[in-house]
């Protein structure tokens, strides 16, 4: 796969694995939003976003997910340490990119539905190179997604570990980060607790 600074290859990375201990136990993947489930959305942001190849990681009830949800054109991966938070799916989706080519990773949320397209080409439009780390922020805040270049994936996944996914890593580069402002196209809530069911239609 061949790539220039000009247009590079951003993977999407989907990390959905989670159970929603929080919401008793429902799969995030397959809460329903606009009559298909998170999943399925939360990949055509990434897409209609710009990113390509799609890699999904998958975890709490993943033979559900795969018999429910239309995950066509995209790399399936399966965490089995799932339950041990966040920090195990970013290694999972960032190992699946070995080999792929890709300059770079838009590393986005299953649950966070109110992150649209607008924000992802965004953030992916802040490619600076291999080395390079972006990510959105609203107002001032960084938040998701985050877009890490090739030559960071073994240092950002040797940084996660338990929930905390690549916080650590952020905090001690934060010099390093391009934030990109979203909060006038994106929303960063997230979907973790029964009221937050609201946010989806």
């Amino acid at each position: 796969m061949s790539s220039s600074h000009e247009n590079p290859v951003v993977a999407g990375v989907l990390l959905a694995a989670g159970g929603g201990r929080r919401l008793g136990g429902r799969p995030k993947a397959l809460l329903t939003h606009r009559a298909r489930p998170l999943v399925e959305h939360a990949l055509r942001t990434l897409r209609e976003g710009g990113c390509g190849p799609l890699h999904v990681v998958l975890g709490a009830a993943a033979d559900e997910v795969r018999e429910r949800a239309d995950l066509s054109g995209c790399v399936v991966t399966e965490n089995p340490g799932w339950e041990r938070g966040m920090g195990s799916s970013l290694r999972t989706g960032l190992g699946s990119l070995a080999g792929s080519g890709a300059d770079a990773a838009l590393v986005l949320l299953v649950d966070q539905p109110g992150i649209g397209a607008r924000a992802v080409a965004r953030v992916r439009s802040a490619y600076r190179g291999r080395s390079g780390l972006a990510a959105a922020s609203y107002d001032g805040k960084r938040g998701h997604p985050v877009l890490f270049g090739a030559e960071l994936w073994a240092d950002v996944g040797a940084a996660a570990v338990g929930d905390q996914g690549a916080r650590a890593y952020l905090r001690a580069h934060r010099d390093a980060i391009t934030l990109v402002e979203c909060s006038d196209v994106a929303q960063a809530y997230d979907i973790d607790t029964v009221e937050d069911l609201a946010h989806l239609e």
